[in-house]
């Protein structure tokens, strides 16, 4: 992460962007772009009009409480920040041919910059969230793109589950399985929803007695798919041949599909037929829509301890699904 307090400006980044674009590159503009809450991204304006865009990873950048590289990296729920998460989510999606961003310079060595740093290419245009909101008609082939990718992701499979850079050094997680890890997960997310919002804490052991049942109807799984783990249509640009390119990848692991699945239903609404996989498991979407909906309530409210500022729309996000985690109690 961070060596020291440096502010992000065109001019602390001019020999990271000369090492990756070349020596006659000069940034003569800087905007950070909005949305991030774990690391800073800037727009990178250049002296030919072209731009680039500059992923910082730094203390003063995120905005999540104990969310710094110290963590376990054998919990896949661990807050996913950090250049070595970034890199490896890099190269397994470049390896099954899903599009992201090119990746033109990565640093954890602070040579340039006293943070770890990327310099990747920029999407330009409207994102997929805007695209499904103003733009339908262009929306289905960019979607049917999307659920092809995820086809080709979730089918690499792993017989262990968790971050692939953590699998490769032998650091697995302590539960047996992901159902197993969900419902540990869920059940402290519901403790801690329970001390900040009322109608949770009223609802507590009629949720508790919820998860329990749904988690018993699960059975054992062996193998676990490749997935993203957070991919709302924000995480989803668009390039000017209409592919769509994944970024914010940190949180990229082993796992089951229906977990991904699950999010994407919440995030998609209309859209998910696109998504829709007819390999799922219907009593682990069931359990997992409890336990996401659980973690979209918690999560959020913890981001709201610190100093993010888009409070507004996180409690949106909190409101929404808090609704519907109440639902299971009904």
């Amino acid at each position: 992460m961070s060596d020291s307090a440096m502010p992000v400006t065109a001019q602390t980044l001019a020999g990271a962007v000369r090492a990756a674009l070349g020596t006659d590159q000069r940034v003569v503009s800087l905007t950070r772009l909005p949305g991030g809450s774990k690391k800073g991204a800037y727009r990178l304006r250049l002296a030919d009009d072209s731009t680039a865009v500059a992923y910082v990873w730094d203390d003063a950048e995120n905005y999540w409480p104990d969310s710094g590289p110290g963590n376990d990296d054998a919990d896949p729920f661990a807050p996913a920040t950090g250049h070595a998460l970034f890199e490896s989510a890099h190269r397994h999606l470049r390896a099954v041919d899903v599009r992201i961003p090119e990746l033109y310079l990565s640093d954890d060595t602070h040579t340039y910059f006293p943070a770890d740093l990327a310099i990747v290419e920029d999407i330009r245009g409207p994102g997929l969230a805007t695209i499904l909101r103003e733009r339908a008609q262009r929306a289905t082939p960019i979607m049917d793109r999307l659920a092809a990718a995820l086809d080709r992701m979730h089918a690499q499979t792993s017989p262990a589950f968790g971050r692939p850079s953590a699998i490769a050094r032998g650091r697995l997680p302590d539960a047996d399985s992901c159902e197993e890890l969900v419902f540990d997960r869920a059940r402290t997310d519901l403790a801690e929803a329970a001390d900040r919002e009322p109608s949770i804490a009223a609802a507590h052991d009629r949720l508790a007695e919820a998860l329990a049942a749904l988690r018993a109807a699960v059975a054992p799984r062996t193998r676990y798919a490749l997935i993203h783990g957070e991919l709302g249509p924000e995480h989803v640009l668009v390039d000017a041949h209409d592919e769509p390119v994944l970024i914010d990848i940190e949180g990229l692991m082993f796992f089951d599909a229906e977990w991904e699945h699950v999010f994407l239903r919440l995030r998609y609404e209309d859209y998910y037929s696109h998504l829709q996989s007819r390999d799922l498991d219907d009593a682990r979407m069931a359990f997992y829509s409890l336990a996401m909906h659980l973690s979209l309530v918690a999560g959020p409210l913890r981001l709201l301890d610190g100093d993010f500022t888009d409070r507004g729309a996180m409690r949106g996000i909190i409101d929404h699904n808090l609704g519907k985690a109440l639902r299971f109690a009904a």
